[in-house]
């Protein structure tokens, strides 16, 4: 989950609640609660340290006394918490908390997660999202759910990529939104179901704009904005720890028409394709070659305008790592990116990444794509929790026309 501090993030203090184990490693297998299975356990992360090692050796034993997880027996749920304070642009300082559990439904089953953090700023802004992942026995069914509560302004550059940073102003509103959907496994690693989602804004405002002819007054000028739909999903998924997935496979297709009888003002359709790939990378390694490719497409009709594809607009806010929060924005979106993930240290406790993406947003007048955003950067990781292997990442990215901030995710980006 992406908790987007431009400028500067400054982590206070860590700490786990410890409730359980998860065993995430995408090559072990899943063992039952005994003390075989807790021995084999223990002896492959024996050598491994996070900084849950480090806080209980502080806390309980001392300085320089380990105190290793491995130990802890018979359980299945792992949480990690990060308090933390910020500083950007759209927020001012920002306090928040973040977290993640992972745990398993069942032994034979996929690892399931549940990403949540709360956010209050200087302005008085609350960002509220709870994210959960569950797979159930034999990883038959796969139930998803995106429930996010915002009020907060956001920046509007305007439609299109022939936009500038200085064209940048705010728009304020309050907004929910309630995604869920549940699919069913008809082959090996594919699955296919329903959801519904609904987003509603309101008390939506402009804060000083440009000018009187605004994109966002052009293409709407609404107080609210609502949108409601089935959708239909397919997913491919082969990875067994979608926290920090070593290597396989990930397709996600959604498929959204809005239709008039379900409350929408007008009728529009939208279709998500979500593709990754991991590669370790050297072969035997534990560092990973990652492509991510996100394409967001208005099939018909006219989305909102808070609703059209944008800069970290997706579900987990992490595309376009070099430039803010809705930056770029259109009826269209195609996105690529690269990232290489190492260590750092042979006992997993700091990594590093490199990465490079670029996005591009079909214009207003035109429908085509005519400009292109690359962005780049690099990033340090903090193993927070070697069972699930959470990371704390810690990014710098740039872009274009000085575009540049500190991207900090609890997990990995994708």
């Amino acid at each position: 989950m992406k908790i987007t501090l431009q400028l500067a993030t400054i982590l206070l203090w860590l700490f786990s609640s410890v409730t359980g184990l998860a065993q995430a490693d995408s090559s072990a297998t899943p063992v039952a609660d005994s003390a075989a299975g807790s021995s084999v356990l223990q002896n492959k992360y024996n050598n491994e340290l996070d900084i849950i090692d480090i806080v209980r050796n502080i806390a309980h034993k001392g300085i320089g006394k380990r105190v290793d997880t491995g130990d802890i027996k018979s359980k299945k749920l792992r949480v990690s918490v990060v308090p933390a304070a910020g500083y950007t642009l759209q927020t001012g300082f920002a306090g928040l908390l973040a977290g993640n559990a992972t745990f398993y439904t069942h032994p034979d089953a996929n690892t399931s997660t549940i990403l949540s953090s709360l956010t209050y700023t200087v302005h008085n802004q609350i960002i509220l999202p709870v994210q959960t992942n569950l797979w159930t026995k034999g990883n038959k069914y796969n139930i998803s759910i995106d429930w996010r509560f915002l009020y907060f302004p956001s920046y509007t550059y305007g439609l299109g990529g022939h936009t500038s940073l200085s064209d940048g102003y705010l728009i304020t509103y309050s907004t929910i939104h309630l995604h869920q959907a549940v699919l069913r496994k008809v082959a090996e690693n594919v699955y296919a179901g329903i959801g519904y989602n609904l987003d509603y804004y309101w008390d939506i405002k402009e804060l000083n704009p440009p000018n009187n002819h605004t994109d966002f007054k052009n293409y709407g000028d609404s107080a609210t904005e609502f949108a409601s739909g089935f959708t239909f999903n397919f997913l491919y998924d082969t990875r067994s720890n979608p926290v920090n997935a070593q290597h396989g496979n990930f397709v996600n297709v959604v498929y959204r028409p809005n239709l008039i009888i379900f409350g929408n003002t007008n009728t529009w359709r939208s279709l998500t394709i979500d593709l990754r790939k991991y590669i370790p990378f050297p072969a035997n390694s534990n560092n990973v070659l990652a492509f991510w490719n996100y394409e967001w497409l208005t099939l018909s009709g006219k989305p909102p305008y808070l609703m059209l594809p944008n800069t970290g607009g997706d579900p987990y806010s992490n595309t376009g790592r070099g430039y803010i929060q809705g930056r770029f924005r259109g009826e269209n979106m195609v996105y690529l990116e690269g990232e290489y993930r190492f260590r750092l240290t042979n006992n997993g406790l700091l990594g590093g990444v490199v990465f490079a993406n670029a996005q591009s947003f079909t214009e207003e007048a035109s429908s085509r794509f005519e400009t292109v955003a690359p962005g780049w950067g690099a990033g340090l990781r903090i193993r927070f929790n070697k069972f699930s292997r959470t990371n704390v990442a810690l990014d710098y990215g740039f872009g274009l026309g000085g575009s540049s901030g500190l991207f900090v995710n609890i997990g990995e980006v994708f």
